[in-house]
């Protein structure tokens, strides 16, 4: 493989690159008609998200939570729209966690 392991890489994401990453991934999956393309690029954003996350915590950088938060929410309205009930709650759940 060329690029080796990329989970490696995005751990070293800085805040702002993790979000940035969450957001394509959502918009990606937002703009697909494939479901399970639509669940893998969900899954994708809710680890880019979690990054963010402990990003913003382990560096006391909350600037950003209530994107955070946003996108949690444009995540669990998509899972909703797909069925994924339990997902969506869990993502909403997060997002006030953030405030």
């Amino acid at each position: 493989m060329v690029f080796g392991n990329s989970s490696s890489h995005r751990g070293n994401l800085s805040l702002q690159k993790s979000l940035d990453l969450a957001n394509l991934y959502l918009k990606n999956a937002q703009e697909s008609t494939d479901g399970e393309t639509i669940l893998v690029l969900c899954h994708d954003a809710k680890d880019a998200l979690s990054r963010a996350k402990k990003v913003a915590k382990n560096t006391e950088d909350e600037s950003k939570n209530a994107l955070i938060a946003t996108t949690y929410i444009g995540l669990g309205d998509l899972l909703d729209r797909h069925g994924r009930q339990k997902e969506a709650k869990t993502c909403r759940e997060k997002a006030g966690k953030l405030g």
